[in-house]
């Protein structure tokens, strides 16, 4: 890059030749003051990428043969090395923001080839981490500064650790994918193609201030101390926000050597992944096989609790058999392509069953959204379903609460943090939160997963889920053995909970029982007496689940 001056030496009348003399000290100020003395229509505004480049064979202006060191001339600008960067680095930020515009809508709608296991959040936030890496260069481009070279180059160092995290843990490289990966890696390379910018930009300003005024500036002016200082600070920011997200992906790490019980069974044409387990041996009692009860989750992990109380039904041998699964998003199974709704989940645990070889009969007990879910499931399973069991139920009129668009922007909005893991950081580091905690447990609802299946389940409840559920009770069985568990708290403090409980008892014609628990919260199954009057009911189903049966096996002979 570096460029002289050709031609002879100076004659007595002062003509002006291509090479210049020894330059007069700029130690002083009246001598800087003398030397603006030239053109006014050199004070032109400053140059950019676009200024057309300084005539190398023009002749300084000064008597002194350089140039005043505020003339907009002296710009690194005039190398073409740094007007291709600028260039370079403006294709670079459009690249990244339609790569970033694409991240975006593969949150709401996944297309073809862009879904991954995990959330999808953080290969988000590693695309704006980009951005803004590249907004910075871009803004502050003729203001380099040694300092925001060396924070950019903190910057690198820790996204280098998160492209080995990512790739050497092998649960969160098969969450993230390859678009995960890519995202990473991207953000590497354009915090290393930043630093080197502003290294070449650097290097050009002293060259042609060398070349033009006779010494590199070591001064700058206000605008330049506060530009230098803005991108400074910005950077910093960018390190808290990378030293923040490098701590949550070693928390993931972590939560990744949690063992499970049961399998992790892949479903819609393998695309995902869901966790499916059974306890027990399947039996039969007067030479009818018993029933499997198939346990679906309310708004929490199913493992939290919810199961806890299953297995003590088991041990106590109110049931001989039950197995449970994660819906996409929960615990320990993968996030499901978006839009996914309740019907979708159904239909993942109809491939999940079918994959493990299980059979029916079967008893469906559920809580929440997640009776939702079990009644889409027992309408398209009529046959096979002997009993179902709904624990405090969401009423298909009622899925306008959890769809709502507030709820859903508060739930992108939480999303997209996600990757920073304040919150989950600082439980681990303050108040002892293990990785049960994390995974299943009382945090579960910090995960990117959990926050990104509920936005799922938000962003489809009024239109595909409540379609799916409408749909179901109409070709419901009417003979279904039918019990429902309410929340006395809940009914108290909500008529309209009430009257679509009561609604919802009359889903079929044979009601073994509706039970409001005084005291009982929406998870019932938290206090004694919800526990104990669980139990019976699901005694109680067993029961009128085979003589149901039987009475079908009976008309069939007939037949």
């Amino acid at each position: 890059m570096s460029s002289m001056w050709k031609g002879g030496n100076k004659d007595n009348n002062d003509q002006l030749t291509s090479e210049p003399p020894n330059p007069i000290p700029h130690d002083d100020g009246a001598s800087r003051s003398s030397r603006r003395s030239y053109e006014p229509s050199r004070r032109s505004e400053e140059p950019n990428e676009r200024t057309r480049l300084l005539d190398r064979q023009r002749p300084p202006p000064n008597q002194d043969g350089y140039l005043d060191p505020d003339d907009p001339a002296v710009s690194p600008y005039n190398l073409w090395t740094v007007r291709a960067m600028r260039y370079l680095t403006i294709l670079f930020l459009v690249i990244t923001f339609l790569w970033w515009v694409l991240l975006l809508v593969s949150i709401f709608v996944s297309p073809p080839g862009l879904h991954t296991r995990g959330s999808g959040f953080f290969d988000f936030a590693y695309t704006c981490l980009s951005i803004g890496n590249l907004l910075v260069v871009t803004v502050f481009f003729i203001t380099p500064a040694k300092g925001l070279r060396i924070t950019t180059a903190i910057i690198a160092v820790l996204l280098a650790i998160d492209m080995i995290l990512i790739l050497a843990v092998p649960r969160i490289r098969l969450e993230e994918g390859w678009v995960g990966i890519a995202s990473v890696v991207w953000a590497f390379i354009m915090a290393v193609w930043c630093i080197l910018t502003d290294r070449v930009v650097a290097y050009g300003k002293k060259e042609e201030e060398e070349r033009l005024t006779g010494r590199a500036e070591t001064r700058r002016t206000l605008k330049e101390w506060v530009a230098v200082l803005v991108a400074t600070i910005l950077t910093v920011i960018f390190i808290v926000i990378v030293i923040l997200m490098t701590g949550t992906l070693g928390m993931r790490a972590r939560d990744a050597t949690l063992k499970m019980y049961g399998d992790r069974i892949l479903v819609d044409g393998d695309k995902y992944a869901v966790h499916f387990a059974c306890v027990g041996n399947a039996t039969e009692t007067d030479g009818s096989k018993d029933p499997t009860i198939i346990l679906e989750a309310g708004e929490e992990p199913l493992e939290y609790d919810f199961e806890h109380w299953a297995y003590s039904a088991y041990k106590n041998g109110t049931i001989s058999r039950y197995c449970y699964w994660d819906r996409p998003g929960y615990a320990f199974s993968d996030n499901a392509p978006s839009p996914h709704s309740a019907g979708m989940s159904a239909d993942a645990l109809s491939e999940a069953l079918a994959r493990a070889g299980e059979e029916g009969p079967w008893i469906l007990v559920s809580a929440g959204y997640g009776s939702i879910v079990s009644r889409i499931f027992g309408s398209r399973h009529l046959k096979q379903v002997t009993g179902i069991m709904m624990i405090d139920p969401l009423h298909e009129d009622l899925l306008h609460r959890i769809g709502s668009p507030g709820r859903g922007f508060l739930l992108w909005a939480w999303g997209i943090i996600s990757p920073l893991g304040t919150v989950r950081l600082a439980g681990a580091l303050f108040k002892a939160r293990t990785r049960e905690d994390r995974v299943y447990g009382r945090n579960a609802y910090q995960s990117g997963k959990f926050i990104k299946a509920q936005l799922q389940e938000n962003l489809v409840a009024n239109s595909f889920t409540k379609n799916e559920v409408s749909s179901a009770r109409s070709i419901q069985s009417t003979n279904t053995p039918l019990v429902v568990v309410s929340s006395g708290i809940q009914v108290r403090k909500d008529s309209e909970w009430e009257r679509k409980q009561k609604d919802l008892s009359t889903m079929t014609d044979n009601l073994v029982s509706w039970d409001v628990v005084n005291k009982a919260p929406h998870q019932v199954w938290d206090t004694l007496d919800g526990r104990n009057v669980m139990e019976k009911r699901l005694k109680q189903l067993v029961k009128a689940s085979f003589k149901v049966k039987t009475e079908a096996e009976a008309e069939v002979e007939e037949e």
